[in-house]
Order: C-alpha cells, then sequence, then structure tokens
C-alpha cells in the first residue's frame, strides 16, 4: 500500500510511519518540522521512507506533495496541540487543524485517494464528562479552541463524505502516551514526568492530581489507525482504553516502576477551564473495525519510562 503520512515527524506520527515501514507499505511524510524532530524518522528513510518538509496550510503545497506521491491512504496526524496556545491564539490554532485539514481533504479528493484516516480527540471535544466512559454521541461541548478546531475538522470530513463520497474517518484519541512524546500536549504529563524521575527530580502537580484522563498507549493508536485505514467505516470513533486514572496514579505508577519511594508530587495551583474528569467508551471501534487496546497503564508506562532511559 502507498501512504501518505502529515506529522509524520511527530510522536504518533512517527510510530506510524514506523508500523507502515515495517509491514512493507511504500511511505510518504510530510512535516513541516515546527513540532516533528528528524531524529523520529531517521530509520524509516533508511527504509525507503520518502519526506517531504512542507507545510499543508499552503494548498497548492498539500495537492502537490498528494499528487506526486500517489497514496491509497493519508493518515492525517498533523495538527497544532498545545491547548494553552489553542486559549490564546485560536485564529492560529484553527489555521492549521481546520484550513489545514480541508487542504488535505481538497488534495485527497482531487487525487482519488481511496481512505481519509483524520485523527481527533476526545476529551477535548467532550469537554468535561457527563457519561463515563463517554460514547461518541456524548455531548460536544469544548473548552479550548484546540477541541473546537478538532470538531470542526470532523465536520468537514463528513462534508467531503457527502458531497465527494470520500471514504473519511476520524479517530478520537484519549491521552496518548508512549516513546516519542512530546511534553507539550495536556498527555505530555506522563513524557514530563519520566524526565523528571529519570533527571532525580520530583513531579509537579496541579490542584489534587485527583483530575482523571484516558490514558491509551501509543501503540494500541498505530493499531487503530491501520484497522481503520483497512475498513470502510465512516464517521468518529472513539480510541482509548475506557478506563480512568488520576495525575496521582502516573506519580504512584512511575515511582513503583522505578524503586523510587521519594518520587512524590509537589502541588500547584489549579489550572482555569482544566476538565476534571473523562474516558472514552471504544465499543464502536471494537465493533466497526474490530480494535481494541491491548496495552494497559502499569505496562505501557513501564516501556515508555524504557525507551527514555535508552
Amino acid at each position: 500500500m502507498r501512504a501518505l503520512v502529515t506529522g509524520g515527524a511527530g510522536f504518533i506520527g512517527s510510530n506510524v510511519v514506523d508500523a507502515l515501514i515495517e509491514r512493507g507499505d511504500e511511505v510518504t511524510i510530510l512535516d513541516n518540522l515546527s513540532t516533528g524532530k528528524r531524529e523520529n524518522i531517521e530509520q524509516a528513510l533508511s527504509n525507503g521512507a520518502v519526506f517531504k518538509e512542507a507545510d499543508f496550510r499552503d494548498a497548492d503545497v498539500a495537492s502537490s506533495i498528494v499528487d506526486e506521491a500517489k497514496p491509497e491512504v493519508i493518515f492525517h496526524l498533523g495538527a497544532q496541540i498545545d491547548v494553552r496556545r489553542s486559549v490564546a491564539d485560536p485564529a492560529y490554532d484553527a489555521t492549521i487543524n481546520v484550513i489545514g485539514t480541508i487542504n488535505m481533504l481538497t488534495a485527497a479528493h482531487e487525487a482519488g485517494v481511496r481512505r481519509f484516516v483524520n485523527s481527533s480527540t476526545g476529551g477535548a471535544i467532550y469537554g468535561e464528562g457527563r457519561v463515563i466512559p463517554a460514547p461518541e454521541t456524548h455531548p460536544e461541548e469544548p473548552e479550548a479552541g484546540y477541541g473546537q478546531s478538532k470538531l470542526a475538522a470532523e465536520g468537514y470530513l463528513g462534508l467531503f463524505h457527502r458531497l465527494h463520497g470520500l471514504s473519511a474517518v476520524s479517530l478520537r484519541y484519549g491521552n496518548v502516551y508512549g516513546p516519542r512524546q512530546d511534553p507539550m500536549g495536556e498527555a505530555g504529563v506522563v513524557a514530563i514526568f519520566c524526565g523528571k524521575l529519570v533527571e532525580g527530580g520530583t513531579p509537579t502537580v496541579f490542584g489534587d492530581g485527583m483530575q482523571t484522563r484516558d490514558y491509551v498507549y501509543v501503540g494500541d493508536v498505530v493499531s487503530a489507525n491501520l484497522a481503520a485505514a483497512d475498513s470502510d467505516a465512516v464517521g468518529s470513533f472513539n480510541i482509548g482504553l475506557g478506563v480512568q486514572s488520576t495525575v496521582m496514579d502516573i506519580v504512584e505508577l512511575l515511582g513503583k516502576l522505578a524503586g523510587r519511594d521519594d518520587f512524590k508530587a509537589e502541588h500547584a495551583p489549579d489550572r482555569p477551564g482544566e476538565i476534571q474528569h473523562i474516558a472514552l467508551d471504544a465499543t464502536r471501534a471494537r465493533e466497526e473495525f474490530g480494535w481494541e487496546p491491548k496495552v494497559q497503564l502499569e505496562e505501557g508506562l513501564e516501556r515508555t519510562l524504557a525507551s527514555i532511559k535508552g
């Protein structure tokens, strides 16, 4: 299969690239390296992947790269993921997450791409969890520009499906963590805490640390992308464990894994507007394209910590 991965030098994108290369696919990576890292794709490039350093906010550039790569499937992972920046500058956020997605959808339609797999977000779209774990029918009440822009992008996937028949699916992730994680996103707490652990430092926890998230391992997210690409399912699908874990759970598990009894949280004031509780119900993904998470939190943290220690 020929695949194009936007954001392919980033945390999740580079893991998707590696999985595609491993199964023998032809892969083109599109990334402007604003947050992605070339080191994440060095091995993929040595194994035949093609890298295009470019910005899909430019519609002509997006179209040209898709025309040249002739992908059967586009995995759209390129995004603005900084929640705080999205609040401070929602127009900038929307330029990447909405306009950029429209550019990729347009290029996909014009080039006759068979399948478009979009990366989205669960918690940031749903807002505070009214039903936990939240199904895809949960009210959509974003509390930051990031969630709103991802919701808008999903709307354009639906539009291109209705208008042009483009086969498009959107994956609403929980808090993704694992090797190569960038600490910039909200789920970056795992990367930050692992870094503190390796350095011999202590983790900073905002508020009482009892706020919950659905932490999903990057390997499971990769398998969700591949399963979604191979299916005909359309619409939005939750990708998570369906389990609430607190920030304090992360601190305690990491301390246990490292044998650090002194790995204790330093508490800082609550951050205003932070969602307190959310987890995702991934039943629909299991039923429609056979995906289920395989990695529980403790095992995933152990793998992540091992990757940082090298």
